[in-house]
């Protein structure tokens, strides 16, 4: 199906911060600092309590959904809600699809991303920020084959049928942001009060964030009704989770194209393939978009990015649709 792009009738917009906790820090300097030009420097004490861990979530609710339960859109690493929001190239993304297609939907952003804010680091998140580069981001996420980022998009070889904007690649860069290797509990710690709190959501996770939505689900298995897995990047320990208690939430893996292109993604496939085989093993309903298998060619790792995003956002609302998902 394809989503009706007629106006939207929206009963309301809104956001929240979710989880976190109080801390304090002690024992650091105090500084002078001149905030504005002209102005005499001010004594900061950097020492007190601070609100940390807490992430954001924005939420539209329409006047008549037809969709029972709401879609929570995860975003994945290096990234923040304007994953799912107005495409690099200016077209709509998966926020405006899934909204025309009658569900409420919230767009996250994790602890440490976005709007969810920053705390002090090293202080509270542990190490360094991590920032992507360009030539990570390209390669990564398959826009180009492994070795061919040149110094610019416009130097550097995409694949023939990449469906990624490539004349759009920087306006894509603009939205990285930092992210710290040190904040996994929290940032799961944070989507289990959402799920506690404000579920149950069918949800959509991209890369990184399919982990915390499978985390979601163990957590609370009566707050998670699905996981739709973009390209999942990783799974959680079977040694170490009760999978069977994923048992009646069905779940949907969607791959892009040019695997074979990344040494990386390679591994990742496979990890994930044994994965799917343990969660069918333990009784949970497992089905996957593999899209170059379905002759649909040149997806990248954001398929919610690609210009034929609408196209898998229709394939994605029609497996909600066979797994009775918006009723």
């Amino acid at each position: 199906m394809s989503a009706d792009r007629a106006v939207l009738q929206v009963r309301e917009i809104g956001s929240m911060h979710v989880g976190g906790r109080s801390a304090s820090i002690d024992g650091l300097p105090l500084r002078e600092i001149t905030f504005s030009p002209g102005n005499p420097p001010v004594r900061v004490d950097p020492n007190g309590e601070f609100e940390i861990e807490q992430m954001y979530v924005q939420y539209v609710r329409l006047a008549a959904p037809r969709a029972h339960q709401p879609l929570l859109l995860v975003h994945g690493g290096g990234l923040c809600g304007v994953t799912y929001e107005t495409k690099p190239d200016g077209q709509p993304g998966w926020q405006s699809f899934f909204l025309h297609a009658g569900h409420d939907v919230h767009v996250a952003d994790a602890v440490e991303r976005g709007r969810a804010s920053w705390a002090r680091s090293p202080e509270f998140f542990g190490g360094e920020a991590l920032f992507r580069t360009k030539a990570e981001a390209w390669e990564l996420f398959r826009i180009g084959p492994d070795g061919s980022w040149n110094g610019s998009a416009l130097a550097s070889a995409a694949h023939p049928d990449t469906r990624f904007p490539v004349l759009r690649f920087d306006q894509f860069m603009k939205q990285a942001v930092p992210r710290w290797a040190s904040t996994d509990a929290a940032v799961q710690a944070a989507y289990d009060t959402l799920a506690r709190d404000q579920g149950p959501f069918v949800v959509i996770a991209h890369s990184q964030g399919c982990n915390f939505a499978t985390g979601m689900a163990l957590a609370h298995p009566d707050k998670v009704r699905a996981i739709v897995a973009i390209e999942p990047s990783g799974f959680p320990d079977p040694a170490r989770h009760a999978l069977g208690r994923l048992a009646q939430i069905p779940q949907l893996f969607v791959w892009g194209d040019h695997m074979a292109h990344s040494a990386l993604w390679l591994r990742v496939r496979q990890g994930l393939d044994d994965y799917r085989a343990q969660l069918r093993a333990h009784g949970v309903t497992v089905d996957v978009l593999d899209l170059p298998a379905m002759g649909i060619q040149g997806n990248t790792h954001l398929p919610m990015m690609d210009t034929n995003s609408d196209q898998v956002a229709a394939l994605v609302q029609d497996w909600m649709l066979l797994r009775g998902l918006t009723r």
